[in-house]
């Protein structure tokens, strides 16, 4: 069966750089919304800037994202993911300290290291916000040379004080960061009343920083799998569980919601899980897909890449990509089928970003999609799967890769998509995210 596209319902939550506000508290957990980043309340908002000059912006960042998952891969001296400041996919507004100064980071589920720039600064890029200066911290405290989470990292070294643990990150951009790995309390949430203050948290004071860094951000929060992320140090506490919901771009008024713990989980009716494959970096959240269907018509998954291998664990999900990138052989399968089934003319990208467009002002009818990974089909609709990047141009958001095969956050749109780092497994519920 075919479904209209929804023309107005194209995402800026594509290229979500998001800033995070502590909305509740609970015993099971706690929630946060996310404020998308082109919304007039984030720090990166540009009014010059149309709807589609950011949904190009977030697509051309988005390939380079993917392109530079590429490096850590092959060298565990590298950082897992590449950081991507101007247009990265999340900020997260936290304090950090006794007393609490606030530390405005980019969230990425690509990464595991919480880390900002700190005094004193050997070279440090421009950011609004003051650096930490953690001798100014009741509350800080250096990380020793032989504990678990200086051992926990392939870079890590002893200085001439043996009892400070120091850190050396590169990213696959060259920006890079450089400091002493140390604890500290971080609170979320502004408003009195409203905060969860976590203290012990390890974290990367960086005196040695520079890259592609925006003014705006003042460092990294690492939500990955790896043991020093957010996630990872929060585990006992929410119980290895995490979920969020993107919602649509039409809804500006609604905020989408980013849960920690049981709080937000939702086991109803229509909810499909797949495991996760534990590979090397454990940062990426590893998925198996077995294969894609265009309306009744089912491609099986292959791949002639070593790096995308059709195995276990042959594509990651990562709620700070936009597009889905997928083996070039498995999408030209796709990309055949879908030209076959939509009567529209197909037209190039002008922005050379997408591979299949349609010239269309009005509503095009386009197939079901349905991602098979294993134990569960998600079925995607339009909204997942197509973009109107001009008034007349409809165009696929998925787009071939030789390097690792990533399902974005576009797909994800609409679905509460909840991570069980315990059972080891991936859940996707439809839903509307309104409501969440």
């Amino acid at each position: 069966m075919a479904a209209a596209l929804i023309i107005n319902t194209l995402i800026s939550t594509l290229s979500v750089v998001l800033l995070l506000t502590l909305t509740e508290a609970t015993n099971s957990g706690f929630t946060v919304d996310l404020l998308k980043r082109d919304s007039t309340g984030s720090p990166l908002y540009n009014s010059s800037h149309t709807h589609f000059d950011r949904l190009y912006n977030a697509f051309a960042h988005s390939v380079s994202r993917a392109n530079r998952f590429k490096p850590s891969l092959q060298s565990k001296s590298s950082i897992q993911s590449n950081v991507i400041a101007n247009d990265g996919e999340y900020l997260i507004k936290i304090s950090l300290g006794t007393p609490a100064i606030e530390v405005l980071g980019i969230a990425d589920t690509g990464s595991d290291l919480i880390w900002t720039q700190c005094e004193p600064c050997e070279k440090c890029y421009k950011q609004d916000l003051p650096l930490f200066d953690p001798q100014q911290s009741s509350t800080y405290g250096n990380v020793p040379c032989n504990s678990s989470p200086c051992k926990a990292l392939d870079t890590a070294s002893c200085g001439t004080d043996k009892n400070t643990c120091q850190y050396s990150y590169s990213y696959g951009d060259q920006s890079f960061t450089n400091g002493d790995l140390g604890v500290e309390t971080l609170t979320i949430g502004l408003t009195t009343g409203h905060q969860v203050t976590l203290p012990n948290i390890v974290f990367g004071c960086g005196h040695n920083n520079d890259g592609t860094f925006g003014e705006a951000g003042s460092g990294i929060i690492g939500l990955g799998g790896g043991p020093l992320s957010v996630v990872s140090q929060l585990h006992n506490s929410i119980g290895g569980k995490f979920s969020y919901c993107l919602v649509p771009t039409e809804n500006s008024n609604v905020t989408s919601k980013i849960n920690f713990g049981d709080n937000g989980l939702d086991s109803g009716n229509g909810m499909v899980s797949t495991p996760m494959v534990a590979k090397d970096p454990s940062t990426f959240y590893y998925l198996t897909l077995e294969g894609i269907s265009v309306g009744n018509k089912r491609f099986a998954y292959k791949a002639s890449s070593k790096a995308v291998a059709s195995n276990e664990g042959n594509i990651i999900i990562d709620s700070g990509t936009t597009l889905t990138f997928l083996p070039p052989e498995f999408h030209a399968d796709l990309v055949s089928a879908l030209e076959k089934a939509i009567d529209a003319e197909r037209v190039r990208d002008p922005r050379g970003v997408l591979s299949l467009c349609f010239r269309s002002k009005d509503d095009i009818d386009v197939p079901i999609i349905t991602a098979h990974f294993t134990g569960a089909d998600v079925k995607l609709k339009p909204i997942n799967t197509f973009a109107r990047m001009d008034d007349d141009l409809v165009c696929f958001a998925m787009i071939p890769s030789e390097s690792l095969a990533i399902f974005g956050n576009l797909a994800q749109i609409n679905f509460l998509v909840e991570y069980d780092l315990k059972a080891k497994k991936v859940s996707f519920l439809p839903a509307d995210c309104t409501k969440h």
